[in-house]
């Protein structure tokens, strides 16, 4: 079954308390089941990424983001680009559990693939880790997931 919020995007992250930008991470002992593919110019992504940090793409002239990270800005095509930070924090907008799954990531089923409304504005779909039920709108960070041969992301629910 999937959930999808109600709540507007931009009204969401009025008086949340949140922590400073340094991802946490998550230790996997065994490979990625289907690595990401690191390009010249998406290189400075997966870099921070190894250091806990998420970046992306903001557009000079609009000064809109853009995820993933793109060599122009979506919004008026320009190649005038800035790398900028994310802070990994943002709200859940939906969920759902993925029982029949990609010969790749079968070991790992079933789970869960969500989509996140970062606070600035972003929105993106990732792994939701964890098996307790996440109400929508719930406060979620995004971790850096360190496996065995290579770094990736997902989302966690923001506890306590």
């Amino acid at each position: 079954m999937m959930q999808v919020s109600t709540l507007s995007p931009c009204s969401k992250f009025r008086g949340h308390l949140w922590d400073p930008l340094m991802l946490e991470f998550v230790e996997r002992d065994y490979p990625h089941p289907y690595p990401p593919k690191m390009s010249e110019f998406t290189r400075t992504f997966w870099v921070g990424l190894e250091q806990g940090r998420f970046l992306t793409t903001r557009g000079v002239v609009t000064g809109r983001y853009a995820f993933p990270p793109k060599p122009v800005s979506p919004c008026d095509w320009s190649e005038a680009i800035a790398w900028v930070e994310l802070s990994g924090r943002g709200l859940l907008y939906s969920y759902t559990t993925m029982h029949a799954v990609p010969t790749a990531f079968q070991a790992e089923a079933p789970y869960r693939v969500c989509i996140v409304d970062l606070e600035e504005g972003v929105r993106l779909v990732t792994r939701l880790l964890g098996t307790e039920p996440v109400p929508l709108d719930h406060p979620i960070r995004l971790v850096a997931v360190r496996y065995s041969d290579c770094v990736s992301y997902a989302a966690k629910a923001v506890t306590g």
